[in-house]
């Protein structure tokens, strides 16, 4: 397992008007290494991985970057490093057909100038062996998103992410409304993820699934870092315990 650090957060800080988000995280991705980023409603989890994908700027620490400080002022400037996220929402559209919401705002056209037009023949190959590769399966990829499962549009949701996010792709709650069928193969998705060597940051209230796909977690408690186990060395009943802080945390270091 890769022991590099891909993006190392030290004593992050923002908060907004009076509410203190975040007072202090450290935050460690190993490069090709799943992280779960773990804590109740309210303990910073969303705003780091808005300061992570530059939505908003922090007000204090350091955010690091394959060793080079970075400050991201834009979803952009993230996507531009690779980085790209997974929303609950998934961000797809339903009445796009699924080779068009895996070049969403990235179409591939042919032609000069004003002649330039779509290269539809492209993107719909590509498209399959986008899915192919992640062994994700679909009826069509020229069908549209509303005639797929959920499991499906989270698939494909995550294929665009992993197909674009070339360092690190960053999943919030990816299988919070799936099945047990369609839960396990967003899981082995993941692993796929990994095994290309790229890192992935999983935000997850699902103890068991941490313990099945993580290398490592990080728990936040009331916008600190409170504690950071290898899941190797850890258990769900722990990781809740520092969750709720009936465990006590200790130096994330």
């Amino acid at each position: 397992m890769a022991d590099r650090a891909l993006v190392e957060i030290t004593g992050l800080r923002k908060s907004f008007d009076a509410v203190r988000a975040l007072q202090g995280v450290d935050l460690r991705l190993a490069a090709g290494e799943v992280t779960a980023l773990l804590g109740d409603n309210g303990a910073g989890k969303s705003t780091v991985v808005r300061c992570l994908t530059g939505v908003h700027p922090p007000d204090a620490g350091e955010m690091r970057f394959r060793g080079e400080p970075i400050r991201l002022g834009s979803p952009d400037e993230a996507r531009h490093l690779g980085i790209e996220t997974v929303y609950q929402s998934l961000g797809l559209i339903e009445d796009l057909q699924v080779w068009q919401n895996l070049y969403l705002n990235r179409e591939l056209t042919r032609g000069f100038g004003p002649l330039r037009r779509l290269d539809r023949k492209t993107m719909i190959a590509r498209s399959r062996d986008i899915l192919s590769g992640l062994d994700v399966h679909v009826p069509d990829v020229r069908a549209t998103v509303r005639r797929m499962s959920g499991g499906q549009r989270q698939s494909i949701a995550i294929a665009r992410a992993a197909n674009w996010g070339e360092t690190l792709v960053i999943m919030d709650e990816p299988t919070a409304a799936l099945g047990v069928r369609e839960t396990a193969a967003v899981e082995r998705l993941i692993g796929r993820l990994r095994d290309a060597s790229v890192s992935v940051l999983l935000i997850s209230h699902d103890m068991g699934q941490v313990l099945r796909v993580a290398d490592t977690a990080y728990v936040l408690r009331r916008g600190r870092t409170a504690a950071r186990r290898t899941v190797a060395g850890t258990s769900g009943d722990e990781l809740v315990g520092l969750i709720t802080g009936a465990i006590e945390g200790d130096s994330p270091a």
